[in-house]
């Protein structure tokens, strides 16, 4: 019986140790053991969210991926996180109980959830979770856009996030190195990397970011070269890719669902459905980040609250006005600060209504009680 007894420990302390060494090549920290160990559930085991298909989830635990459905509540509660890509999760047998809170999200305004140009969207959509870099991959053809980039690191910074910008296409373009440059000047102290992976150009650069237990997202629109660029890293085709029309250089979704793949150097990489809408979400103000040439500017103007339009000792229209700063970068610098601007005053309006009806609800609940009181009175 003894025996029996120590075997059974024995392979149990296996198990564990073969489970918890699957979990840390999946990026498992202490961090998340802490989450874990606070909830004090020992049936749910964690596992991370690995593939994303509408409501149909793939997970792992190091191992073999299995598919698992979520659990109801977390369907019909809103204040419950719902999985994606990167999450890590509880499970019991193959059903996902708990989203564990994650270090930081991609989050941006949900395609089509916005009206008039500049108005804040009304819904926000979670890309994925818990990521420690996230490439911003732009195509030197028809794709490339100073301005589009500009946005990009935006929302990335907004999230809390790192951006590395990967300039896809170099050898379709004749000067590459001066594109890079320009880029420079407004991405002000991101990595850039030019990148060909038809001629397998410039990927030894990214390796450090595929490190063993580091994840990667890679955002841009379609036809940017992700899913190209992914399979080059990778050293085989684990994504499909497509064409980019010759009409209008852009390129289908050949990307449709989201996956985290585990990747040679140890690493994992979250590829992306193309964005074509680029719509902030997060309340951060990423702008400081992102445009820090315009906040230095804005540190000499003679108003401390000016908004570099029309007052009088604007350092930064005048650093416009002697060639420092770009017309186009102050106009993009105005537009994302009223999307925030927008943003804001519409949570900030959402929350207040939430507030409201939480109180009125409670008065309510108070006036049926003091009637029931008056009716056992009366009685």
């Amino acid at each position: 019986m003894e025996t029996t007894m120590i075997d059974e420990n024995r392979t149990d302390s296996i198990h564990t140790n073969r489970l918890m060494q699957g979990l840390i090549r999946l990026g498992w920290d202490q961090t998340f053991q802490a989450h874990l160990d606070k909830m004090n559930q020992p049936t749910r085991l964690p596992a991370r969210i690995i593939g994303v298909r509408k409501n149909r989830f793939t997970i792992s635990q190091g191992d073999k991926p299995r598919l698992a459905t979520v659990a109801g509540k977390l369907h019909h509660n809103p204040d419950e996180r719902f999985p994606v890509a990167g999450d890590w999760v509880t499970v019991a047998d193959t059903v996902i109980q708990t989203v564990l809170p994650r270090k930081n999200a991609l989050v941006r305004g949900a395609a089509g959830s916005r009206g008039k140009q500049d108005e804040a969207p009304s819904r926000k959509q979670v890309i994925a979770a818990n990521l420690d870099t996230v490439f911003v991959v732009c195509g030197l053809d028809r794709d490339f856009n100073l301005r589009r980039i500009e946005r990009y690191v935006t929302l990335v910074y907004n999230c809390g996030l790192s951006p590395a910008i990967i300039l896809t296409k170099a050898d379709l373009h004749a000067h590459p190195e001066a594109i890079a440059a320009d880029v420079e000047g407004i991405a002000f102290g991101v990595p850039i990397h030019l990148v060909s992976a038809k001629e397998r150009s410039g990927l030894l650069e990214l390796e450090s970011n595929l490190s063993a237990g580091r994840t990667i997202t890679m955002i841009g629109s379609s036809g940017a070269g992700k899913s190209t660029l992914l399979n080059r890293l990778y050293g085989a085709a684990v994504q499909s890719t497509g064409a980019v029309s010759s009409s209008d250089g852009k390129g289908r979704h050949t990307t449709t669902t989201r996956d985290l793949i585990m990747m040679p150097q140890g690493g994992m990489v979250i590829d992306n459905p193309g964005i074509r809408e680029i719509a902030l979400w997060d309340g951060e103000d990423g702008t400081a980040h992102a445009f820090p040439d315009i906040e230095h500017f804005a540190q000499e103007c003679r108003f401390s609250d000016c908004t570099h339009l029309h007052e009088p000792g604007c350092r930064v229209q005048e650093a416009v006005a002697n060639g420092e700063i770009e017309p186009d970068r102050l106009t993009s610098y105005h537009k994302l600060k009223r999307e925030l601007f927008y943003l804001a005053e519409r949570q900030q309006k959402s929350a207040e209504r939430v507030e409201k009806e939480h109180w009125k609800a409670i008065a309510l609940k108070v006036k049926e009680i003091k009637k029931k009181k008056r009716k056992g009175w009366k009685g």
